[in-house]
């Protein structure tokens, strides 16, 4: 009956992230933090806003971006295709340190160095500069966006089945506190009529 109870809640949560957004590195690392405290049935797919603005006309610094960007989703998708989803966890957090937290803007060097550190191919860094795993990414970011049921960014959390843009956070919630806003989310998720709550955002601190 224990097990049974258990079981019954373990919701499953889905992390869509671009590796090179520091909003879906916080949001991740308040979700491991959760998993590490109670039990939900946690996994990383990959999205891209590389893809998501593509077509779009953008301001200089953010179309730099943006083109940047391609890399990494990119090695995240071929080491997913190859290797399987599960690599995906380790790798972003390889990336996301190197990117977010060292602030490493060497894109080549982060990528190589990370593949490295979970023991993938450092050969997958080659996919960063082609369109090999395009079909791939553009599917795992299509499922995320099918997820919010409208054309979002990043990150996309689904629970139990439920997709959101976000939640976006500015630090990573610790302890009772990353309990209290996930209890919240699992809450507004099984709220048929919750749509959006949103305000402005405050300085963001990825540690």
């Amino acid at each position: 009956m224990e097990d049974t109870l258990v079981s019954r809640d373990t919701p499953e949560v889905v992390c869509y992230f671009d590796p090179a957004c520091p909003f879906a590195w916080v949001t991740s690392r308040w979700l491991l933090e959760v998993e590490r405290l109670r039990p939900i049935d946690l996994h990383f797919r990959i999205m891209s806003l590389s893809v998501l603005n593509e077509h779009r006309e953008l301001k200089p610094w953010y179309r730099e971006f943006n083109d940047r960007a391609w890399g990494p989703a990119r090695v995240c998708a071929a080491a997913e295709a190859l290797h399987g989803n599960a690599v995906l966890r380790d790798l972003y957090t390889a990336l996301g340190s190197r990117l977010h937290v060292e602030r490493n803007k060497d894109y080549s060097a982060v990528i190589t160095e990370s593949l490295d550190e979970v023991g993938l191919p450092t050969s997958l860094a080659e996919a960063a500069h082609t369109d090999e795993f395009d079909a791939a990414l553009r599917a795992s970011h299509q499922a995320g966006q099918e997820a919010a049921n409208e054309e979002a960014g990043t990150p996309v959390v689904t629970v139990d089945g439920t997709g959101f843009f976000g939640p976006v956070l500015t630090s990573i919630p610790r302890g009772k506190e990353a309990i209290r806003l996930f209890q919240a989310t699992r809450t507004l998720a099984g709220m048929g009529a919750f749509a959006e709550l949103k305000r402005g955002r405050g300085a963001l601190n990825v540690h």
